[in-house]
């Protein structure tokens, strides 16, 4: 663990707000995965409709996620210098882009999921296990958003 720690500018009452908003739109595109998975396996519309929800919950969710590991990122130099924060944000900012791609494909065509979407899925999934990896070395590396002096 790094000696200091780095505070968050987008906090309440210390605690920063990306980690804590994070975790609806994570769950919503995981959950994405297997309501496809559900479709492709019985067909029912039900399942797409379900897929489209929580596309749309995972995209617009993590957009407004990333807009307070954004102001930490741009507004805090210490973080601004870390490698890792700069992959875990170009990270991001793709697995939002193919998350948006993948509900605005839903939106625009309800019922063809298959098999773009499910494919869209499997690999935003991807890419937010990659960014998550990343962000827990900011936290238990870096120390970002974390205090150590309690």
């Amino acid at each position: 663990m790094p000696e200091q720690t780095i505070r968050s500018r987008a906090a309440l009452g210390g605690h920063p707000l990306h980690p804590m908003m994070i975790h609806f739109p994570v769950a919503a595109l995981f959950g994405l995965v297997a309501s496809d998975l559900g479709y492709l396996l019985s067909g029912d519309p039900f399942w797409a409709r379900a897929s489209l929800w929580l596309a749309g919950v995972g995209a617009f969710g993590g957009w407004l996620a990333s807009i307070a590991g954004l102001v930490d990122l741009f507004s805090v130099r210490r973080i601004r210098r870390l490698v890792t924060g700069w992959c875990h944000a170009i990270l991001a900012v793709m697995m939002l882009s193919l998350a948006s791609l993948n509900w605005l494909q839903r939106y625009l065509a309800a019922e063809q999921i298959l098999p773009w979407g499910l494919y869209l899925s499997l690999l935003t999934a991807l890419l937010i296990v990659l960014a998550a990896w990343l962000g827990g070395r900011l936290v238990y590396e870096h120390a970002v958003g974390v205090d150590v002096e309690s």
